[in-house]
């Protein structure tokens, strides 16, 4: 070390003066004690020897600290370095422990502080979270089964129930027991089978979500759901409604009868083309080419599928007004898009004679239709947005849209001619192929 040595007193820290650069005063009463300075800073210091190498540590500023303190200090650390040990490395351990426990003990307080929390607030929270990955209708699901009753219902005079799973949420988390779960579901399953099934799937995927956030995972998790609650779950059945051939001209008929064009319209596609009542229903303007007679779905599988616009679906779509980016939009409702035609559609059905037809069912009709007209499998599955069944369909089979075209305007008209269903004329300008339906079946 070199320097002069002197016993540092506080006059002479508070003289020693630095214009640039940094200097050093050492004391003489503990070697190895000394005060950095700098224009700006005043530092206690000890300088020693750890093995071979020379060290040198800060203590803290002389402000921080005395100089009495500074010197008891410096004995400490001189100490561990001529034990081999390193002063620094023991405080990066030490405040990392620190940093740990305070880290932890944050944990604690915030899982506390949660447990008197409504599980409200955290359903709400995970829809926000999850909103960005969901179609319209799974966000309404969980809206509307986690509702608060007690609201007037638009039509009548009634109040609005509650939601399925609002008694539960409504408990603070820490009362969320299995316990809790199984009394409630118990109730439901008298009272709603069906939606008490929904219900569940939506709570479980509720807890799973909650068992991977950093806080809530150490109070809510899937282990609620125990074996025994999910044995009481009612289980789903496979639906098989579909429109039979024989149903068809009746069907379509009272469809077409529907005063709202925008409805008649949307439904009729929806059997045409076999897609998703979701997706079908935000299709928008954007996505439909007149030109080169496509429609691009937004699919649940894939990001996007694309499908042939048929001849009577572009006929329909060509009619109906552009209000705003939506091909089936409605003046009324909040998101400017039809949001519910299933009462229209039940209207028709009981105009038609038909019994327990669902949207999804004239998907399911599309597929079972198709045979009819002996379409390839795959062809339909493509159209419909399913998922390939085999290394085959997957890997080896790349249809041009020109191919499916050609298949699914076989099929619309076969459809329309069991329906009786004429064929529309063209109006000037309109760039749609009408086919001749009798010569296209035969």
């Amino acid at each position: 070390m070199g320097e002069k040595r002197i016993t540092l007193t506080p006059t002479r820290i508070a003289n020693l003066r630095c214009e640039a650069g940094q200097v050093f005063l050492w004391d003489a009463q503990v070697p190895g004690l000394g005060v950095r300075a700098t224009p700006t800073k005043k530092t206690y210091i000890v300088q020693g020897r750890l093995g071979e190498k020379s060290v040198r540590i800060p203590i803290l500023p002389i402000d921080k600290i005395t100089l009495g303190e500074a010197r008891t200090e410096a004995k400490r650390l001189l100490l561990a370095l001529s034990q081999g040990r390193d002063p620094r490395a023991e405080k990066r351990r030490r405040l990392d422990a620190e940093a740990a426990e305070a880290a932890a003990r944050k944990d604690r307080d915030a899982i506390e502080a949660t447990r008197d929390k409504p599980v409200l607030e955290l359903w709400q929270e995970y829809i926000e979270d999850r909103r960005p990955h969901w179609g319209e209708r799974h966000l309404r699901d969980h809206q509307v089964i986690a509702r608060r009753g007690g609201a007037s219902v638009k039509r009548g005079s009634g109040k609005l129930m509650d939601g399925e799973l609002y008694q539960l949420l409504a408990l603070p988390v820490a009362d969320l027991t299995a316990e809790r779960v199984e009394k409630w579901l118990h109730k439901q399953v008298k009272a709603r089978p069906t939606r008490a099934a929904l219900a569940m799937r939506l709570l479980k995927a509720f807890l799973s979500w909650c068992g991977e956030h950093e806080v809530y995972g150490g109070i809510l998790n899937t282990g609620i759901i125990t074996k025994r609650i999910t044995a009481n779950v009612p289980r789903a059945t496979a639906k098989t409604d579909y429109l039979q051939r024989e149903q068809l001209a009746g069907w379509f008929a009272a469809v077409r009868q529907i005063g709202n064009p925008v409805i008649a319209s949307y439904l009729q596609v929806l059997l045409l083309i076999g897609a998703r009542r979701e997706e079908l229903a935000a299709l928008r303007w954007e996505d439909v080419d007149f030109r080169w007679k496509s429609i691009t779905l937004h699919d649940k599988i894939e990001a996007t599928r694309v499908v042939p616009l048929t001849d009577y679906c572009a006929h329909l779509l060509r009619r109906l007004p552009r209000r705003n980016k939506w091909v089936f939009s409605s003046p009324t409702a909040a998101s400017g898009r039809i949001a519910e035609p299933r009462l229209a559609h039940n209207r028709a059905l009981a105009v038609a004679g038909i019994e327990a037809l669902t949207l999804h069912g004239l998907r399911r009709s599309f597929g079972s239709l198709s045979e009819w007209c002996e379409l390839p499998v795959g062809i339909v599955a493509q159209i419909q947005g399913h998922r390939p069944s085999a290394i085959a369909e997957k890997h080896y089979r790349v249809r041009s849209l020109d191919l499916l075209r050609k298949w699914h305007q076989k099929f619309e008209d076969w459809l329309l001619t069991e329906a009786g269903v004429e064929a529309p004329k063209i109006e000037a300008g309109e760039i749609v192929r009408i086919t001749d339906r009798k010569r296209a079946v035969g």
